[in-house]
């Protein structure tokens, strides 16, 4: 499992309000190169985000189902990207102060991943997730900055 923690300056509403909004994930999710479908009710149990993943040519769809979301506290995604597999992708947000502690753990379901699954994998997918957590702390912070 990778495991990746960033204090966010802003508060767990307005990091939510850009989970809550499946259209932007790929501005903050690393590797997505467009978010092809968000289903209308995201992100509640059972809704669905179609998104195009990868590098230059190669590319994949993957699809995000919601198994868990308690607004505002914890959202629990099932990632699949066939022929890889599926991976748990669980975010949780914690008030600290005005801000939030933002938990984001990853590790794989099914597939290869679980095959591959320890120190050489998870050290790779804990620096992606890393820059994701850079990129999400970013557009928070520039959001709360201009609502101030």
């Amino acid at each position: 499992m990778a495991r990746n923690r960033r204090l966010i300056l802003s508060s767990p509403s307005e990091v939510w309000g850009l989970l809550a909004d499946g259209h932007r994930y790929g501005e903050w999710v690393t590797g997505t190169q467009q978010v092809l479908a968000a289903d209308p009710h995201w992100p509640e149990v059972g809704a669905r985000l179609k998104v195009r993943v990868g590098a230059g040519p190669l590319t994949l769809d993957d699809t995000c189902v919601v198994r868990i979301c308690e607004p505002q506290r914890r959202l629990e995604l099932e990632a699949k990207a066939e022929p890889f597999g599926a991976a748990r992708i669980a975010m949780k947000l914690l008030a600290w102060g005005g801000n939030t502690l933002f938990t984001l753990d990853w590790h794989p379901l099914r597939g290869p991943g679980t095959r591959m699954h320890g120190l050489p994998v998870d050290y790779i997918v804990a620096i992606r997730n890393g820059m994701m957590l850079t990129k999400l702390a970013r557009i928070a912070g520039r959001e709360h900055s201009e609502s101030a």
